[in-house]
């Protein structure tokens, strides 16, 4: 009745709302549903990890993609079939819809090990999609038959709709999941193990057997360059740096050949694009031709720089991407994070396990091969059969057989049972009027071969399973070596690569730095990320970031790009130290401060002014004519100062005292010379970048003009500004620091003229790249030496029938005078070569011309001069380490 009346139709419900009289509201009923979110989030979230998100370490596998896998099984004919028809026999037993199906399938297709693939797939390269379904085809590799399925060892369960049966884990005898790699976003976790390369892969798992130690790293589908410093196992808080493979193809053109995982060909040229929207860098055009394999080309307007635009790249674009891996796995039905060491160990270790119980099968069913074998043996042999020709019961028959085979049975491994009987009555008369004794006991004998094979296997599981892992190496591992290039990555500063697009402007006397003060007085080219250094007549120094406008403070009189940690930018202030007060001179460099922090570079004192300041890139020290105001008995108005007599310190220091004199002017007399070392460079061949932080290989110290000689093995030879942004080429054979008088030594095969020639030259042009060899095909560099007097020793092949021609000795630079990078040498030898050897060079000693500026260079690190000790206030003796005190952020 209740039911009947609430189905009812409200009497009120046709009457206009103005007209209905008002209604008492009904009371509130609260209803609590702490308990439901709290079993059904739990429930959902458990849901998520265990069944859609996360593999098992058992196989690897996610159960979209094991069942994927298992219905490609239940369909295996060899034959192709339609991805479509796969995706909707899998839907048996996978309760979601065909489009993640449908994705996931082409996700294991994509990593070219299961499944064997026809159609357009998508590529990898370039984010391309696969076709429909309905266009495709897939069938099982050969290496997914071989290792992936045995329904025998199997372990198998209802499907959710209790219709079918699916195996609850696949018994994969290989470590799938870091081949293929997995990713996946749960409730509260994610996983993401990278993939892993074959061979390494069965390279280590054969290790783990042998007990060795061995270490996996990933390999990545896309190449691309890898630094894995801090890969910490595949583990959480670990970070692997990809970058992909840039070269210079021209002056104006770079290549981009690989690119980095987690990316396309696409997403990279926008992120290109975009950080030349945002003036990061310069690109004139890009052409993008990848097909099958990448092909990205990048041209640069003219005057800029290929080596600061490949740092550029990896700065501010997609070229370089941070990837963090996170090792999660479902074990015995619950996450848990190991790494990939730990991950290879459990699936070996699993591996053998299944590999036992297929022997242990394979085992008991040869026995029992060889126990019926026997049994038929001897009841036919010894006629049993005739016994039961009186029976005339089904159990008189069941005892005849027996009785009869009692006598002969002592050597079977089990007793026989009934079924063994009755396996024995259904053997026809046909087969035993045929029966062979001897191939009977041949097919014993070869079980009992089996059997004792079987049974060495299992007494040496581990030997097996080694054999197995190389058994998989050789037969599925070719084409599968490394694809990502492994090397340590050097740190970019982006301020040093940056395209300074921005123009930076200074009102000097209202004391404001900006890019919007385009009416005042311009400073320099910048970009957003540059920090600029502002000295005012005051004496106040401060670092800030570039604005569109920024008050500094009144009287600016210097402004410029700071750059960090700076050593070689060296000021030189003189200041007066309050009104009235004694001038004190001081010479410091600006290496870290905190940014928009005001550093006093007087004592502090008010009305204190700098009465002269210079800043010198290269640490130059002038001499400056300082002249007195006339003031009581002052006798002399005017003295020089050189600042190459001063000590480089702190910024905080007080200085040494000049005059107690007021100073009239200060006069520029003599531009000073660099009192710095020349700069020491060295080669760091792990990272194959300069460095001036004496890591690798001293190339040599280096003034303003000298260069870098590079010569590949190409035969192609240039010369740099040896600037730390410099990239470097892998088959660079020569980096040195380059002499322009000394020679060059090189001997060549001619792929034309099928001869060794020799040729010696200098370098002509140092702004052009040159080849110095022939560019036949087939013509190789053998030789090369930048030595003064090298040495070459000749083997020559034996002539059959004739003597052996004993080795030569030549001293090139007797055989061949210096010539032009062009010609073509002269000939070696006209005798059939067997090998040259590069012997010891003659010893020899190039006299070092003296240059005017190495006698008048002095270093940073030099004595004082005795006068200029004399004359240091005792003020200098104040902690020198006052600039350390203020240097506590840095950036």
């Amino acid at each position: 009745m209740n039911t009947d009346k609430e189905n009812e139709s409200d009497p009120l419900e046709n009457i206009p709302a103005e007209n209905q009289e008002p209604q008492h509201e009904p009371q509130e009923v609260i209803t609590k549903v702490s308990g439901m979110y709290k079993d059904w989030f739990l429930d959902y979230a458990s849901y998520v990890i265990l069944e859609r998100a996360v593999p098992a370490i058992e196989d690897g596998l996610k159960p979209v993609q094991r069942r994927i896998l298992h219905s490609m099984k239940d369909l295996d004919d060899g034959r192709y079939n339609k991805v479509a028809n796969i995706v909707g026999h899998t839907m048996q037993y996978h309760p979601h819809g065909d489009a993640s199906i449908s994705d996931a399938m082409v996700q294991i297709g994509q990593k070219d090990l299961l499944i064997d693939m026809q159609g357009n797939w998508g590529n990898i390269l370039t984010g391309d999609r696969a076709a429909a379904a309905r266009y495709i085809e897939a069938r099982l590799s050969k290496f997914a038959l071989d290792v992936v399925y045995n329904a025998k060892i199997t372990d198998w369960q209802l499907s959710y709709d209790g219709r079918k049966k699916e195996p609850i884990n696949l018994p994969i005898k290989f470590p799938l999941l870091l081949a293929q790699g997995a990713e996946g976003i749960a409730v509260g976790l994610s996983t993401k193990v990278l993939p892993h390369n074959f061979i390494e892969l069965i390279d280590a798992s054969i290790k783990h057997l042998q007990g060795k130690k061995f270490t996996i790293l990933p390999d990545f589908p896309t190449a691309g360059i890898a630094d894995f410093t801090n890969y910490n196992d595949g583990q959480r808080g670990g970070k692997v740096r990809v970058r992909a493979k840039i070269s210079q193809l021209d002056k104006n053109t770079l290549v981009i050949n690989e690119i980095p995982f987690s990316t396309t060909t696409s997403s990279l040229i926008d992120s290109i694009l975009k950080a030349n929207e945002k003036g990061k860098i310069k690109v004139k055009k890009i052409e993008d031709n990848t097909a099958a394999t990448v092909e990205i080309l990048v041209h640069l307007p003219g005057g800029i720089s290929p080596d600061k635009t490949i740092d550029a790249l990896y700065a501010f674009t997609n070229c370089e991407v941070s990837i963090s891996p996170l090792g999660c796995i479902i074990e015995d039905n619950r996450p848990n994070f190991i790494g990939v060491s730990e991950m290879l160990r459990r699936s070996t270790d699993h591996t053998v396990e299944l590999l036992k119980s297929e022997l242990e099968i394979q085992l008991n069913e040869l026995q029992e091969q060889w126990h019926f074998a026997s049994l038929e043996r001897i009841f036919i042999e010894n006629r049993i059969y005739r016994e039961i020709e009186e029976e005339e019961t089904w159990e008189g028959v069941i005892s005849a057989i027996d009785k009869g085979l009692q006598p002969h049975i002592k050597h079977l491994k089990r007793a026989v049972t009934e079924e063994d009987i009755v396996r024995l009555t259904e053997i026809r008369i046909k087969r035993i009027s045929k029966f062979d004794i001897d191939k009977a006991q041949q097919k014993i004998e070869a079980l009992e071969a089996d059997i004792a094979q079987i049974k060495h296997h299992l007494d040496n599981l581990v030997a097996y399973a080694i054999d197995h892992f190389k058994r998989l190496k050789t037969t599925y591992g070719k084409d599968r070596s490394r694809l990502t290039e492994i090397k340590i990555f050097d740190d970019i500063e982006a301020t040093k690569v940056v395209i300074r697009n921005t123009k930076l402007y200074v009102n000097r006397a209202e004391g404001f730095v900006g890019t919007s003060l385009r009416k005042d007085d311009y400073v320099t080219d910048c970009s957003d990320i540059d920090d600029v250094i502002c000295f005012t007549a005051e004496g106040k120094m401060i670092v800030t970031r570039v604005d569109a406008k920024t008050f500094i403070g009144k009287d600016i009189i210097h402004v410029a790009i700071f750059k960090k940690k700076d050593k070689r930018t060296i000021y030189n202030v003189i200041y007066q130290d309050g009104k009235g007060g004694a001038s004190y001179v001081k010479r410091f460099a600006v290496t870290s401060v905190t940014r928009d922090k005001e550093y006093d570079l007087t004592q502090g004192k008010k009305n204190s002014k700098i009465s002269y300041f210079s800043a010198n890139p290269n640490g130059e020290a002038e001499i400056v004519t300082i002249h007195l105001r006339q003031a009581g008995s002052i006798k002399k108005l005017k003295f020089d100062l050189d600042f190459a007599d001063l000590l480089i310190k702190g910024r905080g220091v007080k200085g040494n005292i000049v005059t107690k004199y007021n100073i009239k002017r200060i006069e520029l007399k003599e531009q000073g010379v660099s009192t710095l070392k020349p700069r020491k460079i060295w080669f760091d061949e792990t990272v194959q970048r300069l460095n001036v932080d004496g890591r690798g290989e001293l190339l040599g110290e280096f003034r303003g003009d000298d260069r870098l000689l590079i010569i590949n093995q190409r035969g192609v030879a240039k010369t740099i500004v040896p600037e730390i942004t410099a990239h470097f080429d892998s088959d660079m054979i020569v980096l040195e620091k380059w002499k322009p008088k000394k020679p060059i030594s090189a001997i060549y095969w001619d792929g034309e003229k099928e001869r060794y020639f020799v040729k010696r030259f200098l370098i002509e042009n140092p702004e052009k790249e040159e080849i110095f060899v022939t560019e036949h095909p087939k013509t190789q560099l053998e030789i090369l030496s930048t030595d003064y007097k090298p040495q070459v020793e000749i083997v020559y092949n034996k002539i059959r029938g004739k003597e052996q021609k004993p080795s030569d000795q030549i001293e090139l630079e007797e055989f061949i005078s210096i010539k032009g990078i062009k010609a073509l040498g002269n000939q070696l030898t006209t005798e059939k070569v067997k090998q040259l050897n590069m012997l010891d060079p003659i010893p020899f000693e190039e006299p070092e011309p003296m240059k005017p500026e190495d006698m008048e260079v002095k270093d940073e690190e030099s004595v004082t001069s005795e006068a200029n000790k004399k004359a240091v206030d005792s003020s200098n003796n104040d902690d020198e380490d006052a600039d350390d005190k203020t240097q506590t952020t840095l950036f």
